[in-house]
Order: structure tokens, then sequence, then C-alpha cells
């Protein structure tokens, strides 16, 4: 028996493939054959836990995780906060100004396409900068705005600098750096999502309360200005720039198991390729969809358990303790995306989405608490798959590229949570059948993600015959 080569020599008779759980040092790679009508079963030792083996590049995970943190407190969370205080400051109604996110994302679509092509020509290192201080230098506007219209304006900036920053930065650092644990990693980023739940709330409203929110968004500004420059001074935008090989393998590994060849930056791929292609359309409404329903839900959070009940303490320290518990999802969901594949765990990802939500809309406290809990656990996984999944089907040869065409209809499925919980709120008084939506909202993903063929584009994945073909189809 032999280990099977997951990527170049597959032999036509390998059945299965499997990773051990047991063991923080050590995995075990099973090759399963039939021969002769039985079974064998050889175990290999020798390769370091993809679970935590990933030397240099932990930097800049914590990196991207910090993006993330961000991204989720100054455009997402703290709308819980800061759009009730700008509302109250300006006299008018909340969903009004819940509405803007919207309107924010679409105006922002034109630039994520300009940032994309930024990040392909200077690097996701000093991309990240300026997308970070565009990010800072918006936030600072949202507390100083004097008009809605002002507040608009302020809060486009700052989606597009934290949006850019976390995806396209972040996405093109995990897709160079993670080409094939880009899943786990994913789940280690994606905490920035669940510790902004869990740390940017509470310190947004402790400074609204006591500042009011012209001065409570100085100090995150002053914050993100620090890792702006951090990145810019500390991250590289390849591995090989530290020295090491993509997924922290050796060099034997890569060579073997990697498609290595040199290939220009877009990958071969052109927007009207991409545009040309169904999985294509099919990976950008199901990334952004899963975006969707999470901004629905923790935009308003805070307002929606309020409206079934509990106090504004009680549901700040509900968040909290949720984003705890999401660390812990996060995490998982990034181990399933390794183990499973991104597809399957998308699946199972968008079912639970939508019991937990249907349980909430009952507002049978019992009920709600089950949907709290496993909304906790399901918190990062929609941040997750919106580099995962198109890092899975397209890989990192020209991921720059596609994530450049991708993000911004990303990003555009994903705003209208805004418009829907503004909408909702405005014509119902609660946000209710927001939830509603966001459910069916997650199921129509789940049959979207049917039709995916995972690695499709993936050159890693592929033989060395069906990359150069792939790589020939593109050229011509």
């Amino acid at each position: 028996m032999h280990c099977v080569s997951y990527y170049k020599e597959k032999p036509s008779n390998a059945i299965g493939e499997g990773l051990s759980h047991e063991n923080r040092i050590f995995i075990i790679i099973c090759a399963i054959k039939l021969e002769g009508g039985r079974m064998e079963i050889k175990m290999k030792k020798g390769k370091k836990n993809e679970l935590f083996n990933f030397g240099k590049g932990w930097g800049t995970i914590i990196f991207c995780l910090l993006m993330f943190w961000f991204y989720a407190g100054m455009v997402n969370d703290s709308s819980n906060i800061v759009a009730p205080a700008v509302a109250e400051k300006l006299g008018i109604p909340a969903g009004n100004v819940l509405n803007m996110g919207t309107v924010a994302a679409m105006v922002g679509v034109i630039f994520f396409f300009v940032m994309g092509a930024v990040n392909r020509k200077i690097g996701p290192r000093v991309t990240s900068f300026i997308c970070l201080i565009l990010g800072g230098i918006g936030y600072f506007g949202m507390g100083h705005a004097n008009s809605l219209a002002q507040y608009a304006i302020a809060l486009c900036i700052c989606t597009i600098g934290c949006m850019s920053a976390g995806y396209i930065s972040g996405g093109a650092f995990v897709a160079q750096w993670f080409p094939k644990k880009k899943g786990i990693v994913m789940g280690y980023t994606t905490m920035g999502h669940n510790m902004s739940t869990g740390f940017f709330v509470p310190l947004i409203t402790m400074l609204v309360a006591k500042m009011g929110v012209t001065n409570a968004v100085v100090f995150p500004v002053i914050l993100i200005v620090i890792l702006a420059v951090a990145g810019l001074v500390f991250m590289r935008n390849t591995p090989q720039e530290r020295g090491i090989n993509p997924d922290n393998v050796s060099d034997e590994e890569y060579k073997k198991e990697y498609f290595n060849e040199e290939i220009d930056e877009d990958g071969g791929w052109t927007v009207k390729k991409l545009f040309t292609k169904k999985t294509f359309w099919l990976v950008a409404v199901a990334s952004g969809g899963f975006q969707f329903v999470s901004t629905i839900i923790i935009t308003q959070l805070v307002v929606r358990n309020q409206e079934v009940g509990f106090t504004q303490l009680q549901a700040l320290t509900i968040m909290t303790i949720l984003a705890f518990a999401g660390i812990v999802g996060s995490w998982i969901i990034g181990a399933m995306d390794q183990k499973l594949g991104t597809k399957k765990t998308m699946i199972f990802f968008g079912i639970w989405y939508a019991v937990a939500l249907f349980l909430e809309v009952t507002e049978k406290r019992p009920l709600v608490i089950i949907f709290l809990i496993m909304f906790a656990l399901a918190l990062g996984g929609s941040a997750n798959f919106t580099t995962s999944l198109p890092a899975a089907v397209f890989g990192r040869h020209g991921f720059k590229k596609v994530n450049s065409v991708l993000f911004p209809i990303q990003a555009l499925v994903s705003s209208f949570g805004f418009c829907v919980n503004g909408n909702v709120l405005n014509a119902t008084g609660n946000l209710r059948m927001s939830y509603v939506i966001a459910g069916i909202a997650s199921l129509v993903v789940v049959v979207i993600v049917l039709f995916i063929k995972e690695h499709q584009y993936n050159r890693d994945f592929m033989t060395e015959s069906e990359a150069e073909a792939l790589t020939k189809e593109l050229e011509r």
C-alpha cells in the first residue's frame, strides 16, 4: 500500500482518504485500496497536524483576524449602538439610518472593483494599509456626522475600507499563504467576528454612554491606525517572501503536491471569462447569501433581543456570551471545512442556520435561547465561506483577480440585510419578519450550493494534465 497524493498522483483505485483526530503532533494518512477482492489499509505517520502547523503563517492569521475584528465591529456590530445613537442625535427614525448600510454597500461595489485592482497591482500588504486607514477615516466621520447624508458618505468610506481590508486583502493573504489549509485558517481568522461581538460592542456601548457618539468613535479609530501601520511594517504578501512554502509544507511536499509553475497574477482569468462561468455566479450568490443572513441577525441582535423580552443589559451580556461561544464555533466550522470540504460544510451550516432562525420567530423564551446557542456556534461561519468557497473552487492561482470581481457581488448580496431590517422595522415596528426572510434565504443558499462543483478550477487539486488544459483554455 501507499499514501495517496491528493493533487497530482491519484491512483484510480483509491477509494478514500482520512485524517485522524487524536494526535496534536502527527496525523495519519490512510490509503485504502481494493486488490484481489480484499481491502488493505496502510497508515503512514509523519505530517504535523494541519490544524496547528502554520509556522510563520501565524502572524498572517492574527493580522487577518484583527482586520475581521474591525470590519465586523465598525460596519456591522456597532450598528446596534451607533445607528440608534446617530438617529437620536439627528432626530430621525433608526430605520432610516439602518437603510444607509445598503446604500453604502451599493456605492461601495464600484470601489471594491477599484480596490481589487489595487490589490492585484501592489499586493495585500500595502492595500490593507490603505483600506484600514480609509476605514478609520469613515468611522470617525460616522460619529461626527451632522446629517443623514454626511453619515451615509462616512459609512460608505468605512464600509469600503474595512470590507476591502478583510475580504479583498485578507482573502488574498489566506489564498496565497494557505491554499490547502484555507478552511481551518478561515476558522481562525473569522474568530475576529466573534471577538468583535464580545469586545467591540461592549466597548462602543460604554464609550457612547460616557462620551456620546461623537467622541466615542475616536478610540477605535486610533486602534485601527495602529493595526494599519503594524501590517505595513511586518506583513508580507506571500510565504515565499518569508522563506517558506504555502501551508508551511516542506520543499519536497510543495514540489510534489502543488501546482507551482509560474503563471500570471490573474491566472488567465478576465472579467468576461468569469462572467461566462455559471459556477462563478453560483459561488458569488451562495457565499454572499450567508453573509446576507448574518447581516440581518447581527446588526440588530441587541434590538431583537429586547423585542423578545430581554433588557438592554441582558441583550448586551448575551452578545458577549455568544461571542465567546462563537470562537469555538468558528474553529469547529473551520475544522469541518478542512475535513469534509467546503461544500458539505456549507450545506450543514445552511440547514443549521435555518432551523435556528425558525425557532427564534416563535418568540417563545426556551426556543429563543436554543436559537441563541445555535447562532453562537455558527456566528463566524458565514464570513469563513466568503473566502473559503471561492478559494476552494478557483484556487490560489488567479485568486486576486477572481476575488476582486467576486467580492463586490458578495457584498451587494449581503448588503440587502440592512435594507431588510430597516424596512421591516419601519413597516411592522419589530424585526420578526426579518428572521423569517433570513431562514428562507438560508435554505435557498443550501439549494444553490448543491449545484457547485468543488475544486472545479483549482489547479492544486488537478492532475498536471488537467491543470495544463485549464491554463490553455483560459489563454484562448
